[in-house]
């Protein structure tokens, strides 16, 4: 073991007197943000790391700068992995983050990648260890041994007065024992000589159950998106009609203006027009459905559904991990994309185009079930959800490689389940709708404007023209194209099967039309926000070919769902 190295903060600081950076990095799940924050007090700010293109949080206190990376997963190819590795790589003092329930596992696979650097050591769910005053000596013992501070706290409130004593222990709270130990950090070794011995396996629940437990951890998957539908329908039933008759005088102003101009406000795909639809819908959509993934990911819910799940998914090639992006994808398909740098490189096409194919966001889903009512078939739901769930399973394993259906979850252990603090999930909530507004409410800009320009010229309706008779192939009126031209532009276009041009046209359909109408306009392409984020985050070229794939895709599932269906009913 190398010789300790304690510095002051003084000795480590730039000459320009910045504050010092601490990256603080560990598993999945162990609490470093909630941790972190705790120590900062201060709300994070968001960046890309130096040499990626990934996100990070930075929070910074009076005297640290911490920078909060992605949680490591040991074994797994991904980004945010890579990012976190990168991350220590590149800065010289480190706060380990050590589950207390795990130590010594988590210090054999962790001490390695931050061999040589300086920093301390903290332990998470201290709170979840029994007989405390043993297991603080053992970590004393511990930290003898590694030469390094190894500080017990409670992650979720580092400002509690710590009372199991230990050796060489600051007086006061878990945080003032943890910038203690910061302030003169030690070098740390490469492993670790002596084992604490401790270790606690949480109790099993239903989840865990061969039978029930998949089918438990489907619903609650699936419990998010009806809330935050149900929640969007009772909220915009109440402000969409007050909202309109508020903008009024403003759309008649605007289509005063001159030609494109009034196309753009006010036209029937403007900001004035199609604007209220993105906040008095889609925006309560995001906010309960991002309210329920913080929820289940602060409790450690998540990750027992994910672990549930995933011997079943891993045979389409998917893991427990990539189904859980494709359900955030019912809240907004960006953050959901963006979230898949978690994902294993093998999965990571996969899960993202699942999420283009099958994740019915907060646009597509309220318009969904408005055609539904506007037919007095609000029943369709289900079988529309049961087709949309059944072909994007088929499709993930008709285009999943190879090596994906061997993938592993690399989760090492059911997460406790705990309540989570108030703060913790508005910090997740807060991310989402951050992700919302800065990068998919400009694009959605953009795609206005672009369609309105296109409505203006005509374009729009000879595109609508041009593929009528293609609309036979699937036993649809000729009317319908245009609808179908709209959903791949914007999945609201789905709204056009109602407009008053239509409305004669979908009351003449059969359920079975109607169902593949909106199935077709749905998931014949992913929107424009969804494909122009996935060129980012991936590249051009695999967006191209994901939207020639899953055009090919769409077309013969509403062929099958169409004659199928006729021939059935």
């Amino acid at each position: 073991m190398s010789e300790a190295r304690p510095r002051s903060v003084d000795d480590r600081s730039t000459a320009n007197g910045e504050k010092e950076t601490v990256v603080v990095v560990g598993k999945e799940s162990v609490g470093k943000s909630e941790l972190v924050a705790g120590l900062s007090g201060t709300t994070p700010t968001t960046g890309n790391f130096r040499g990626t293109t990934v996100d990070i949080e930075r929070y910074e206190s009076d005297e640290f700068v911490f920078v909060d990376t992605p949680g490591i997963l040991i074994g797994a190819d991904t980004e945010t992995t890579r990012t976190a590795i990168k991350a220590v790589e590149d800065t010289e003092t480190v706060l380990l983050v050590v589950r207390a329930t795990t130590i010594d596992d988590d210090l054999e696979d962790l001490l390695p990648l931050v061999q040589g650097k300086v920093g301390a050591i903290a332990v998470t769910f201290w709170d979840k260890v029994e007989n405390r005053a043993e297991a603080r000596a053992e970590i004393d013992a511990l930290a003898d041994d590694l030469g390094v501070p190894v500080t017990p706290v409670d992650a979720r409130d580092v400002s509690r007065i710590a009372t199991d004593g230990g050796a060489g222990a600051v007086d006061g709270t878990d945080r003032d024992r943890l910038v203690g130990a910061l302030r003169s950090p030690d070098e740390f070794p490469g492993r670790v000589h002596r084992r604490t011995g401790i270790h606690l396996d949480p109790p099993k629940t239903v989840i865990e159950h061969p039978v029930a437990g998949p089918l438990v951890s489907v619903a609650l998957l699936l419990l998010p998106a009806a809330a935050a539908v149900h929640f969007a329908n009772a909220v915009a039933a109440e402000l969409s009609p007050r909202v309109e008759t508020l903008l009024e005088p403003a759309v008649e102003w605007a289509n005063g203006l001159p030609g494109p101009l009034a196309a753009v406000l006010g036209g029937d795909y403007g900001l004035l027009s199609m604007g209220p639809f993105l906040f008095v819908w889609a925006g309560p959509t995001i906010l309960i459905f991002a309210v329920f993934m913080a929820v289940y990911k602060k409790s450690g819910l998540i990750t027992r559904i994910t672990t549930s799940l995933h011997p079943y998914l891993r045979r389409v090639g998917l893991t427990g991990r990539d189904l859980v992006r494709v359900v955030m994808g019912f809240g907004c398909n960006v953050p959901a994309v963006t979230s898949t740098r978690g994902c294993s490189d093998c999965t990571r096409g996969t899960a993202v185009s699942a999420i283009g194919f099958g994740s019915a966001c907060s646009y597509q889903f309220p318009a969904t079930l408005a055609v539904f009512a506007a037919v007095d078939m609000p029943w369709l739901v289900f079988p529309y959800l049961a087709v949309l769930t059944t072909t994007t399973l088929i499709y993930a394993r008709l285009i999943a490689p190879e090596r994906a259906r061997t993938a592993s979850l690399a989760t090492d252990n059911r997460a406790f389940l705990q309540w989570p603090t108030w703060r913790a999930v508005w910090r997740e909530t807060r991310t989402v709708i951050r992700s919302f507004f800065v990068k998919a409410l400009p694009v959605f800009a953009g795609i206005v404007f672009v369609a309105s320009i296109l409505d203006y010229v005509g374009i729009l309706d000879a595109m609508g023209e041009a593929l009528s008779p293609v609309m036979g192939l699937f036993n649809l009126p000729g009317e319908t194209a245009l609808v179908v031209v709209m959903g791949s532009i914007r999945k609201d276009g789905l709204l056009l099967l109602q407009s008053d041009g239509l409305s004669g046209t979908l009351s003449a359909m059969t359920p079975v039309q109607v169902l593949t109408a909106v199935y077709l306009a749905g998931v014949l392409l992913p929107c424009l926000v969804t494909a122009i984020t996935v060129a980012k985050e991936l590249s051009p070229k695999y967006a191209g070919r994901m939207l020639f794939r899953q055009a090919a895709a769409a077309a013969g599932f509403s062929f099958l769902i169409a004659w199928g269906g006729a021939l059935l009913l």
